[in-house]
């Protein structure tokens, strides 16, 4: 009898390597050469990751230079996170960070600032943040003279809701700020575009687009503003990351970049599937809840609960019924646990700990979603019985 085979709605914590990565990876593994050696060999291994770094320029619409590789976007995160920027041949040191209260872990930590010196700034119950609060805390600690980085995610891993990043950028840039952007949900899914956000820096990841797994990038808008690099002792990634570049898996970067790149057209597509599950959802359960929903959303993340239904009990049995989707962050869902997305949300403990992630990727199908909706009904129907509270009519 043949197995089963698995249906894979966990885009955002980490999509398929693409085919062709897959083969770029396969060719490059047993290949020698250190590409920071002046032979043959390393130079075809040079060749290969600036080849990369064109390509990953191009997805983010800056020029190959201003990309450097890193082991992925929480190093690039934290290595933006820096009290102390280069700025030409001088320094700019920021004596405060601020950041959105619904971020990343990696961003949430604080990066290289002192604890006391980082600040959460509210967002609504949708989750977008409070821009008339950031307004008038950069306004405070400009008078107060100090100076300021903040970061702010493109788009909620979680929940898909998309950041008004134009506007955070207009007042950040107006109050003599930097602003530092966790882009790695809207690569290939959207338009990045660091002139309109006023983006001084942004982090990019490999394994979000299908490509390998300790692959990412730190994008600077600007040629001579850049943090201090984080991992010093080489002249790698001209001087901004030292370290051995993981040729193979930077190699694999590029060629995700250049396929994702000509996707940006498709979502439509996967927006309506995504739309039609939401409301299928609806008809499982009339209590059904739909987080971030009256916010802009990635066209391909749907974060939902099911009240009475607990997110581990759900995650269990659709993982045995073959269908692979998350509760949260890909970070934290080994344990599974209240978002802290959610409570910044002002979503309720007990709703909380029923919430599921659904994301979905170029080549999920509807047959796919239906069967997801079928076993998530089973789970419902055994949970809360077939004519439990919430059944739709």
């Amino acid at each position: 009898m043949a197995a089963r085979t698995r249906i894979y709605l966990d885009h955002n914590a980490g999509a398929p390597m693409r085919r062709q990565v897959v083969e770029c990876v396969r060719d490059l593994v047993g290949v020698t050469g250190n590409a920071s050696s002046v032979h043959a060999e390393g130079r075809a291994a040079r060749a290969r990751i600036e080849a990369a770094r064109a390509d990953v320029a191009a997805l983010a619409g800056v020029p190959a230079p201003q990309v450097t590789f890193t082991s992925g976007a929480s190093e690039a995160n934290v290595t933006a996170l820096s009290p102390v920027w280069r700025k030409g041949r001088g320094e700019l040191r920021f004596s405060r960070l601020l950041v959105a209260a619904s971020e990343h872990a990696s961003v949430l930590s604080g990066g290289r600032f002192a604890k006391d010196s980082v600040e959460t700034l509210a967002v609504d119950g949708e989750g977008v943040i409070d821009l008339a609060a950031l307004e008038a805390r950069l306004g405070d600690l400009s008078s107060a003279g100090e100076t300021v980085l903040v970061s702010v995610m493109a788009a909620n891993n979680e929940t898909g809701v998309i950041q008004p990043l134009a506007e955070v950028g207009r007042l950040v840039e107006a109050a003599g700020a930097l602003l530092h952007v966790d882009a790695v949900q809207v690569a290939g899914r959207r338009f990045i575009d660091m002139e309109a956000w006023k983006a001084a820096s942004l982090s990019l990841s490999a394994h979000k687009i299908g490509g390998p797994q300790g692959a990412g990038a730190l994008v600077t808008r600007q040629a001579g503003l850049k943090p201090l690099p984080l991992l010093t002792g080489g002249g790698q990634e001209h001087w901004d990351r030292a370290g051995t570049e993981n040729v193979a898996a930077i190699a694999g970067f590029g060629v995700a970049a250049s396929l994702a790149a000509t996707e940006l057209g498709t979502f439509g597509e996967i927006a309506a599937l995504r739309d039609g599950l939401e409301q299928d959802v609806r008809h499982i359960s009339g209590n059904a809840r739909v987080f971030g929903q009256g916010a802009e959303r990635l066209a391909n993340t749907s974060c939902l609960a099911l009240p009475g239904v607990s997110a581990e009990t759900a995650l269990i049995a659709l993982d045995l019924d073959g269908v692979a989707v998350s509760s949260g962050s890909a970070c934290s869902s080994g344990k599974v646990g209240v978002s802290h997305v959610l409570t910044t949300m002002g979503v309720d403990e007990a709703l909380a700990r029923c919430a599921l992630r659904v994301s979905l990727g170029p080549a999920t199908t509807r047959a796919e979603i239906e069967e997801f909706l079928a076993a998530l009904r089973r789970i419902s129907d055994r949970v809360l019985g077939k004519t439990g509270a919430g059944r739709a009519a």
